[in-house]
C-alpha cells in the first residue's frame, strides 16, 4: 500500500468529477498534482498541492479552488480533518484505520513492502568501479563501489532488470607498465637484486606474488626473450592476477559484478567485420555524424590525445556536448573516447533501456559527452545517467590517516574494510549524497552510540528482534508467527507514538520511488535513520510509561498488536539495509 499514491488518486478522482475546464475548454492536466507528507507533522498527516498547481490554468484563485476541493474531501470516510493553509495548500488528517491498513500491508508483503513490479521490467546497466587493473582497490574506489552497488540494488527493488558491470581498462599504456612492473618482480623472484623500483613503474608489494607465479610457470626462460616476446605473456598473467585481486577486494566489501567487460574486445579485429570500434564508426558515418576536421585546443589542461591536426571527429556538439570529439587520430589510431563510444553502442545493442555510469569526481567533464553519445547512437532510446562520487578523506580522531606500506602510495580498500567491517563502510559511504565530500573517521564509525548512524540503525533492527525473542520466551502459550501477528487486532494501536511509527513506515514506498527516480541511494540511508530514530524514541518512552511497553502482561491482544508493529518495523529496516548491502543483525552486544 502506497498511501501517497492512493490519496493522490483520490484527489484526482474528485477533481475529475468537478468538470473543471481551462481557458481552451479542455480538462486540466493533473500530472503535477501530488499528495505528500507535510514538512511539519503538526499541520496534518498528508498535504496536496492540487489547488496551487491548477488554479492559474483554470483562471481561479488557489484558495477558492482549495475550499471547493476540501468540501469534497470531507466526504471521504478515511479523512477526519482538512484545512487550507497559506495561499491554497490543503492539509489532511486521516483516520487511524488508514494507518492500520498500512501496517497490515507491511505484514502481508514482508520484505517486499515498497517494492515495485514493472511490466515489462526496464533493462538497466549500472557500470561502476571500473578501476584500471593495475593494483588492489584503494580508498578512492570505495565510494563509487558502494554507491554503484546500492543503486543497482535499489533499481532492482524498484522493478528493474539490472546488470552490475565492471569495465576493464585493459587496452591502454598502463597495462604495458603493469607488465613491466610484474616482470621486474619476476626477476626478483628468480633471486636478482632489483634495487629501487624505477620511476614510472608500480612500486607496490602486491606485485611480488605475480612475480612468483611467473617464476613457477616459466622458470627463467623469459629472461632469454626480447620484450616483444615476453610482454604479451606477462601482460595476460598480470591482468588475470590483478582482476582476481580486485574481485577479492570487492567481495570483502560485499560487491559482486555480474559482467566484467574487457576494453580489449572493442579493439579485437579477429572477426570478419572488423572491431567493435570499426562497427561504431560505420554506424556514426551512416548517420552523417563523422567528419574530418581539426579541433581548437581545449581550455585548461590539454588532454593527452589532443592534436593540432586533422582527425576523425564526432559531431558531439549537435547532441548537447561542449565540443565535437575526436575518435581517430591523424595517424589512424583510435582515441580513448572511441572505445567509450563503441562500449556504449554495445550496451545499446544488448538492449538496455538505461545506461548508468558511476564515476569519480575527476571525470566531471564526461557527463555531457556520454549523454551526447547516448542520443547519437540510440536516438534517445537508451537513457544515459551519470553520477559522480566526490573524494573520501580518511581520518582517525580528526587526523588524516597515513599512506599504506603494502600498496606503495595509497590506502587499500581492504585495509579499510578489515579494520571497521563492510557494514560500517557501506552505510557511511551512503549517509551523505554522492557528490558531496565525505570525511570517514575510523573511530566514529565503530562507536556504539546514537551518534554513529550505522550502529543506530542496526541497533534498531536488533532491538526489534530482541523484543520478538523475549516475547517468544515469556508468552510460550501464544503463537507469535507471522500469520498470528497479521491476524492481530491492529485497531488497538492508538498511541501517538505507535501511529507515528506506522506513518513513518508508510513513507517507505514513496522513498523508494523517489530514490530510484533520482538515482540517489543515500535517500534510503537517511530514511532508515529516521525510522530507527522513531523506534528508539518510542522505546525510550516505555522506561517511564510501562503502559507503552510492547509486552503487556495480562493483555495478550494488545501485546500481539504491538508485536505486529515491532515485526513490521524490523521488516522495513531489514528491507532498506538489504538495498544498501548492509547486514540486519539479530542481536548486537
Amino acid at each position: 500500500m502506497n498511501i501517497f499514491a492512493d490519496f493522490t488518486q483520490r484527489v484526482k478522482n474528485i477533481l475529475q468529477t468537478l468538470d473543471l475546464k481551462d481557458s481552451s475548454g479542455s480538462a486540466p492536466d493533473l500530472s503535477r498534482v501530488v499528495v505528500e507528507a507535510p514538512r511539519d507533522p503538526a499541520h496534518g498527516d498528508l498535504a496536496t498541492n492540487a489547488a496551487m498547481v491548477l488554479a492559474k490554468p483554470l483562471g481561479l484563485k488557489p484558495r477558492d479552488l482549495a475550499e471547493t476541493l476540501v468540501a469534497r474531501l470531507n466526504d471521504d470516510p478515511d479523512i477526519v480533518e482538512t484545512s487550507v493553509a497559506g495561499p491554497g495548500f490543503i492539509n489532511m488528517r486521516v483516520a487511524p484505520a488508514v494507518w492500520h491498513r498500512v501496517l497490515a500491508s507491511v505484514l502481508d508483503l514482508g520484505l517486499r513492502f515498497g517494492a515495485q513490479t514493472r511490466t515489462p521490467a526496464p533493462k538497466v546497466n549500472v557500470e561502476y568501479v571500473s578501476a584500471n587493473p593495475t593494483g588492489p582497490m584503494h580508498v578512492g574506489h570505495i565510494r563509487g563501489a558502494v554507491v554503484g552497488d546500492a543503486l543497482a540494488n535499489l533499481l532492482e527493488f524498484a522493478g528493474g532488470e539490472v546488470i552490475k558491470e565492471y569495465y576493464i581498462n585493459d587496452a591502454g599504456s598502463q597495462i604495458d607498465t603493469l607488465a613491466r612492473s610484474a616482470f621486474l618482480r619476476y626477476r626478483e623472484a628468480l633471486g636478482e637484486d632489483i634495487g629501487d623500483i624505477p620511476a614510472g613503474l608500480y612500486p607496490g608489494d602486491y606485485l611480488k606474488p605475480v612475480g612468483t607465479l611467473l617464476k613457477e610457470e616459466f622458470g627463467d626462460t623469459l629472461l632469454a626473450k626480447e620484450e616483444a616476446e615476453w610482454l604479451p605473456l606477462v601482460k595476460e598473467r598480470a591482468i588475470a592476477a590483478m582482476l582476481d585481486l580486485i574481485r577479492t577486494d570487492l567481495a570483502a566489501l560485499g560487491v559482486e559484478h555480474e559482467v566484467f567487460y574487457s576494453e580489449r574486445t572493442l579493439h579485437d579485429r579477429t572477426g570478419q567485420n572488423g572491431s567493435k570500434i570499426d562497427h561504431m564508426l560505420d554506424t556514426l558515418r551512416d548517420k552523417g555524424l563523422i567528419y574530418q576536421g581539426t579541433l581548437p585546443p581545449p581550455k585548461g589542461q590539454v588532454p593527452e590525445d589532443w592534436e593540432d591536426r586533422e582527425q576523425t571527429l564526432f559531431r558531439a556538439s549537435e547532441f548537447g556536448d561542449d565540443t565535437d570529439r575526436a575518435l581517430k587520430k591523424s595517424d589512424g589510431s583510435y582515441t580513448y573516447f572511441a572505445a567509450d563510444v563503441a562500449y556504449f553502442q554495445d550496451k545499446f545493442e544488448r538492449g538496455f533501456d538505461e545506461a548508468i555510469y558511476v564515476l569519480g569526481a575527476d571525470h566531471g567533464g564526461y557527463a555531457k559527452r556520454l549523454q551526447a553519445v547516448g542520443k547519437a547512437i540510440s536516438g534517445g532510446k537508451t537513457e544515459v545517467v551519470v553520477r559522480f562520487c566526490q573524494l573520501v578523506k580518511l581520518m582517525r580522531d580528526g587526523e588524516p590517516v597515513k599512506m599504506s606500506k603494502r600498496s606503495g602510495d595509497f590506502i587499500t580498500l581492504r585495509e579499510v574494510v578489515d579494520e571497521v567491517g563492510p557494514d560500517a563502510v557501506r552505510f557511511m559511504m551512503l549517509f551523505r549524497k554522492n557528490d558531496a565530500p565525505l570525511d570517514f573517521d575510523f573511530k566514529k564509525v565503530t562507536e556504539q552510540s546514537k551518534d554513529n548512524p550505522v550502529f543506530y540503525v542496526q541497533y534498531g533492527h536488533a532491538r526489534c528482534r530482541s523484543v520478538l525473542r523475549q516475547a517468544a520466551e515469556d508468552l510460550a502459550d501464544i503463537s507469535l508467527g507471522d500469520d498470528a501477528l497479521a491476524a492481530a487486532d491492529l485497531g488497538l494501536l492508538d498511541d501517538a507514538g505507535e501511529l507515528e511509527l506506522i506513518s513513518k513506515m508508510a513513507e517507505w514506498p514513496k522513498v523508494v520511488d523517489a530514490a530510484a527516480e533520482t538515482h540517489e541511494p543515500h535517500r534510503i540511508a537517511f530514511y532508515l535513520h529516521e525510522l530507527a530514530s522513531s523506534l528508539h524514541g518510542h522505546w525510550n518512552k516505555g522506561y517511564e510509561l510501562p503502559q507503552l511497553r510492547f509486552i503487556q502482561a495480562g493483555n495478550s491482544k494488545l501485546t500481539l498488536a504491538r508485536l505486529a508493529l515491532v515485526r513490521a518495523v524490523s521488516l522495513v529496516l531489514a528491507s532498506g539495509l538489504s538495498i544498501l548491502g548492509v547486514n540486519a543483525p539479530e542481536e548486537m552486544r
